[in-house]
């Protein structure tokens, strides 16, 4: 693990072996895998364990920590009125529920982004959850499910941290639905050490693993001081959508990766075969 200095800032089983794609092996890094997860903590010690399992050098480095954003009555008096719930992230879930048990008071329509977010909630009993198939694990996905189709009048929740993507709450809105946030946790960025890219050099880290937008800009942020150009042109990019790897892409980045979903297990699936190749 690499050594972080701490400081509040809240600113922003194993599948058979796939044959490798021509992106993949154009993409592939001349020497063995070292990966860099950045996911966080709870995520990136399960992705670094399938690592393990699998003999693929790996470090973690956790960018943010997360802490509780609201209240108990600002739970309770919120879903008084909900009509629907949509839940994005695992945290959303455990840090809601951890200030107001979700089994109190819930519409009959809740709805999770992906299959993590979906199972958090399923743990509390919660039992009716929508949510969209495992290809689709995005904002897009979740918008195509028919259950939110007709959604005129109706009063939208969206559980999420502070900050983040507006798609959810815009499409929904385009479609007559009144949609409020309620974040119940937020993010708190650590403040790397200065030669940050120096150590992850030394450690001959070729590959980093991104699964979010958020995350790769303060990557980019804390590389941009670097005096060459190994990330941008040499570091493999592993990252877990289309915008991301859009993003990824404008921000100068020429090897990445897009493996369309977070799930551990895929990228995991996904770094082993690169590391066969």
């Amino acid at each position: 693990m690499l050594k972080t200095t701490k400081t509040v800032n809240t600113t922003p089983q194993v599948t058979p072996l796939e044959a490798p794609t021509p992106e993949s092996t154009l993409l592939m890094p001349s020497k063995p895998l070292k990966v860099l997860i950045t996911r966080p903590k709870a995520k990136a010690q399960q992705l670094a364990l399938l690592l393990d399992q699998q003999g693929i050098a790996n470090t973690s480095q956790i960018l943010f920590d997360y802490q509780s954003n609201a209240s108990t009555g600002d739970i309770a008096t919120t879903l008084m009125h909900a009509d629907i719930v949509i839940f994005v992230s695992v945290a959303a879930v455990e840090f809601a529920h951890a200030s107001y048990p979700l089994t109190n008071h819930l519409p009959h329509l809740v709805f999770a982004v992906g299959k993590a977010t979906k199972e958090a909630l399923l743990a509390l009993g919660i039992n009716t959850v929508f949510s969209p198939p495992s290809e689709q694990e995005h904002s897009e996905g979740l918008l195509k499910l028919p259950q939110l189709a007709n959604v005129k009048g109706k009063q939208v929740v969206i559980f999420r941290g502070n900050g983040g993507r507006e798609h959810i709450a815009e499409a929904l809105r385009q479609r007559s639905a009144k949609v409020h946030y309620l974040e119940s946790y937020q993010r708190v960025w650590r403040t790397l050490a200065i030669n940050i890219a120096k150590q992850w050099r030394a450690q001959q880290i070729n590959c980093i693993v991104v699964t979010s937008n958020d995350i790769l800009i303060a990557l980019t942020k804390y590389l941009a001081s670097t005096t060459d150009n190994y990330w941008q042109t040499q570091c493999l990019w592993i990252v877990v959508s289309d915008r991301i790897e859009e993003n990824a892409k404008n921000l100068g980045l020429t090897r990445v990766i897009n493996t369309r979903s977070a799930r551990s297990q895929i990228l995991c699936n996904t770094l082993r075969d690169l590391s066969c190749l």
